[in-house]
């Protein structure tokens, strides 16, 4: 057996059965093997796209997926989409040819396990007598990390023969991280003394909806997520939605409002916080996380408990008792009137902004919102626009959000979409794009038609890098620089084939709704000419960032 092949092999032995990628000499085989075997190859036309692809499969399912490249410049071309992977906790492999090393002066030579780890990830290199160790230590780093994990494998090496056959043992994920009890003891005692209790739930309390929701009922508290985890209490009628830079008023005047604040699975981040400002003065933080590391990082925390979410939400609840309904705290009929009234960006009043020519975005997205389906998958890209089909969309559950701002860069929501597509295929997809973002990442426009996905691009199309030219004023030197001129996007995705749709005025949806009642047999792309505004979300991060330079300019 060659070594190409055994990789294949303890791959496909471990469970990996979904690979995106990009063909190429130093990958071929490998990924041939894999393929031949019975893994779903899904082919990209970047290197960046099919990381990204990667990225949102991880987070939308429980499956490990692997990234294929080329060795040298495909490595290269996923470094971006594999930071935003790192810094987001997604497992993936990423499975690498490598330049010979037999040869120093290889075109294609790069220090490619410093590349990985200067972003963030892990990197293993294969070698032809422990090929088997090699891949099931990435696949374990990958895992139990929740990492990527770049895979290197020297083309020499994969052509050599390897003697490292049999049986593949599986690699074990390990149980939940069970707190210890006198950190349980000092959280129960905390929840029970708060007078506003607020429990918020991030990326790794995903899977602890049921025992968070129940802790929050007998303690009083209202419930909150971080931005990437909106969805997690859908339907609770005491849910605040996202907290942080992307809160409703209503949301931050409660958060605000909180005694104690316990954040299961949430970094407590400059995103969550408002850059600080979000927090009570006197408030009492708890955080709760398996990443020791992870305690305290950005906000220092009264009580750092390492634990599994559910476990530890459910350990704090046996020792709460019952509330009768006058001890219930936050969990009033005032409350839940004040939340089903203000409680969701789209029940809050706005001046219309739409101009004739070009709408305002929150009209448009909160029309698309009611007409399109109700289960339903949303991947954003960055930029200016992001907050709207952020939070103007409804979002069924957690694993129905795919929000890539972990590295904030532009261009990666479009491939995004693609791999939450694969990852949840019975449901419509929506990608919100900006108009940078969709020009950086058009020729997966290709991807998605060749793959025949059940897909609504929403390109918001202001025609500028909108966060730039609101935040750092305009001068006689935009035009070319941060505004252009009107890209038809329809016209583009039609050349693709798409159906396309252009949107300057409300009655313009209707193509939008009639889509939506067809049959479907092609994706649809949504130009939205949308009117140029500010973001709220933005002003707390530029004003963090950038003050020296919006003051001297």
């Amino acid at each position: 057996m060659r070594v190409y092949e055994r990789v294949a092999e303890v791959l496909w032995e471990l469970g990996v059965a979904q690979v995106f990628g990009v063909a190429g000499s130093g990958n071929y085989a490998m990924t041939q093997e894999l393929m031949r075997r019975g893994a779903m190859y899904t082919s990209a036309r970047h290197e960046g796209a099919a990381v990204s692809m990667a990225d949102a499969f991880a987070r939308s399912s429980d499956l490990l997926p692997v990234v294929s490249v080329h060795q040298g410049g495909g490595v290269t071309n996923l470094i971006t989409g594999l930071t935003e992977a790192a810094k987001s906790s997604s497992p993936l492999i990423v499975l690498a040819a490598e330049a010979p090393l037999s040869d120093r002066f290889s075109n294609f030579r790069v220090d490619q396990p410093r590349l990985a780890e200067a972003v963030g990830a892990n990197s293993v290199r294969v070698n032809a007598v422990t090929v088997t160790d090699d891949v099931r230590h990435a696949y374990r780093i990958a895992i139990t990390r929740r990492t990527p994990v770049v895979l290197n494998v020297p083309t020499d090496v994969q052509a050599a023969e390897t003697i490292d056959e049999g049986p593949v043992e599986p690699v074990p994920a390990g149980g939940p991280v069970r707190p210890d009890a006198d950190s349980v003891r000092r959280i129960a005692d905390l929840l029970l003394d708060a007078r506003n209790p607020l429990i918020v739930g991030g990326r790794g309390a995903r899977q602890a909806k049921s025992e968070l929701a129940r802790l929050a009922e007998l303690c009083g508290a209202l419930v909150a997520t971080s931005a990437v985890a909106r969805g997690l209490f859908h339907g609770d009628e005491f849910n605040l939605d996202v907290m942080g830079d992307l809160a409703t008023p209503l949301a931050s005047e409660m958060v605000l409002a909180s005694d104690v604040i316990v954040a299961f699975g949430c970094g407590l981040g400059n995103w969550t916080t408002s850059n600080g400002s979000l927090l009570p003065q006197n408030v009492t933080l708890v955080q709760v996380d398996t990443d020791p590391l992870a305690l305290g990082r950005h906000r220092p925390v009264a009580v750092g408990a390492i634990g599994d979410s559910a476990e530890t939400a459910a350990a704090i609840a046996e020792h709460i008792p019952s509330m009768d309904e006058l001890t219930r705290k936050r969990r009033t009929r005032t409350n839940r009137q004040r939340i089903a009234e203000q409680g969701r960006w789209q029940r809050i009043n706005y001046r219309d902004r739409s101009n004739g020519d070009r709408i305002d975005p929150r009209t448009a997205t909160i029309a698309i919102d009611g007409m399109a389906d109700s289960d339903r998958n949303v991947a954003i890209d960055s930029g200016n626009f992001l907050g709207y089909p952020s939070m103007f969309l409804t979002i069924p559950d957690v694993r129905s959000l795919c929000f890539s701002q972990a590295f904030q860069c532009v261009g990666l929501g479009l491939a995004s979409a693609i791999g939450h597509a694969h990852a949840r295929p019975d449901r419509l997809t929506i990608a919100g794009c900006g108009d940078g973002g969709t020009l950086m990442a058009s020729s997966e426009l290709e991807t998605i038609v060749r793959l025949g996905l059940h897909m609504m691009v929403l390109v918001y199309n202001d025609s500028a890098y909108g966060a730039e030219e609101h935040h750092f004023g305009q001068s006689e030197l935009d035009h070319g620089f941060i505004t252009f001129d009107d890209v038809d996007f329809a016209s583009i995705a039609a050349g693709y084939g798409f159906e396309a749709v252009t949107v300057r005025t409300e009655s313009d949806l209707i193509g939008v709704q009639s889509w939506l009642e067809s049959s479907r047999q092609s994706p649809l792309l949504v130009d939205l000419k949308i009117t140029r505004m500010p973001a709220w979300w933005l002003a707390d991060a530029f004003k963090a960032e950038y003050t020296p330079i919006q003051e001297k300019r």
